[in-house]
């Protein structure tokens, strides 16, 4: 069964005529061209398909399109205005955080995602106090993008350029 559906990706309203079954990752990549979020696992295991859904940071391999007609998405093409890339882009730019990039448009939606959480006051589950505003520690940061698996292990360089940005 096909059924149409709005989505406004990257700032941009697509419409598309769908399959029930299809993710919002297969969507993005096969359907409009959107190749930053990756298939990694397809599964909702490695992050590498990281996007933001109305703002939240969402697995888009495990998301159907369907279920977000009408929703705000933002990929890493996103995130750039125009020229100009995000404080993120620019820190993993110079923190080294990648090396072979696969991961790294999923790392850095995540990371964008985690920032707003850490801010609204969401506890980890290494926050000490629960209560307390969240100070986003190396500790923190690497459990909050814990979702996040990168194969090269570049966690040296995208730790620090995470905390660069949060601090």
């Amino acid at each position: 069964m096909e059924v149409e559906v709005s989505l406004r990706v990257d700032g941009r309203q697509r419409r598309l005529t769908l399959d029930t079954r299809t993710s919002l990752l297969d969507a993005l990549r096969e359907r409009l061209g959107v190749t930053g979020p990756k298939k990694g696992c397809d599964h909702g295991q490695c992050g590498a398909c990281t996007i933001l859904l109305d703002g939240r940071r969402v697995n888009s391999c495990l998301a159907l399109a369907v279920a977000h007609d009408e929703a705000e998405i933002t990929t890493v093409e996103g995130l750039a205005d125009g020229d100009t890339l995000h404080p993120l882009q620019e820190s993993f730019v110079r923190h080294d955080g990648f090396q072979c990039g696969y991961c790294t448009p999923g790392q850095i939606c995540s990371a964008v995602g985690m920032l707003t959480e850490a801010e609204a006051g969401w506890p980890s589950a290494v926050s000490a106090d629960l209560t307390a505003p969240v100070e986003l520690t190396d500790a923190e940061i690497s459990e909050r993008m814990s979702g996040n698996l990168c194969r090269c292990g570049a966690y040296a360089g995208i730790v620090p350029a995470i905390a660069e940005v949060a601090r």
